[in-house]
């Protein structure tokens, strides 16, 4: 008898941690999962992305033009002034010239709205606009925003496509380190630039651009990422405009997490873009 109520009593003691075990799993099962809300690593891409453009962009008007002035600092009347983005030029060398377009060693407010300091050395052969050019754009003690970029990109000239259109290739492999301890994006990319207007006449303030391709590297928060451009991003080089990318979307997808679709818009020369995670829409200001 007294082995018959043991007996009973393991049983009753076994049904109810099964019963205990089976409500955990249940009320675990449905609690709601944490909602990911993190939008940083996007505008860490949107910003790596804007800054490898920049170099581009530089670099290009350098090459061309001898100047740049569409990222020297406007003065009080509207003028362009002189006190920052000089050009040294050195053409000794027929096969290879190289131009460094320094912004001096303290911030300097450029017509884009980025304050920029340190140096750009840019070297290159042959004419921008001939098929075949290669450019190669190392950056010296280089800052945007107190953002430090450091690293090489190589910029070559691939002819005009079926659209009558110059295309250029651009690798990039880059470092940014933000400031305030804020880590290091690590940027590698290969991209397709097409000028698709402006070609033409010798200004740069009517240029624009269509890019495509796709990056990877690390995150600020040391997390790896994959970036496909997805909709053709648009550069519009208008002043007021060449700051952001003003359409186009990217998937920017951080290991281990969903993919956050970067839209830039329909066209408007603003600082405004969503991401999307999960199917939610949030609104970001680009910096």
């Amino acid at each position: 008898m007294k082995t018959k109520t043991m007996t009973y009593g393991l049983a009753i003691a076994a049904i109810a941690f099964a019963t205990v075990f089976s409500s955990c799993k249940k009320d675990k099962k449905n609690e709601p999962e944490e909602k990911d809300t993190d939008t940083s690593a996007a505008a860490d891409q949107a910003f790596a992305s804007s800054s490898v453009n920049d170099m581009t962009s530089i670099a290009d008007e350098a090459g061309t033009t001898y100047t740049v002035s569409s990222f020297k600092v406007a003065s009080p009347d509207g003028m362009l002034a002189t006190s920052c983005a000089t050009l040294t030029i050195d053409t000794v060398s027929s096969a290879t010239r190289t131009i460094t377009v320094n912004f001096g060693t303290t911030n300097c407010p450029c017509n884009d709205g980025r304050n920029r300091r340190g140096s750009l050395v840019i070297t290159f052969t042959g004419h921008y606009r001939d098929s075949g050019m290669v450019k190669t754009v190392t950056p010296v003690n280089y800052f945007v925003d107190d953002y430090q970029i450091t690293g090489t990109k190589t910029i070559t000239n691939k002819g005009h496509n079926a659209a009558h259109h110059l295309v250029y290739e651009v690798s990039a492999n880059l470092q940014i380190i933000k400031p305030n301890g804020g880590g290091t994006i690590v940027w590698n990319s290969t991209r397709q630039r097409e000028w698709t207007a402006g070609e033409s006449t010798p200004q740069w303030n009517d240029d624009m651009y269509s890019i495509t391709g796709n990056a990877s590297g690390t995150n600020a928060n040391g997390n790896t990422f994959t970036s496909v451009i997805t909709t053709t991003l648009v550069r519009n080089m208008a002043l007021g405009c060449r700051r952001h990318f003003v359409s186009g979307v990217i998937d920017h997808t951080p290991a281990g997490k969903p993919t956050r679709t970067l839209n830039y818009g329909n066209g408007a020369c603003d600082d405004l873009a969503t991401v999307t995670i999960n199917g939610i829409t949030y609104n970001i200001v680009l910096h």
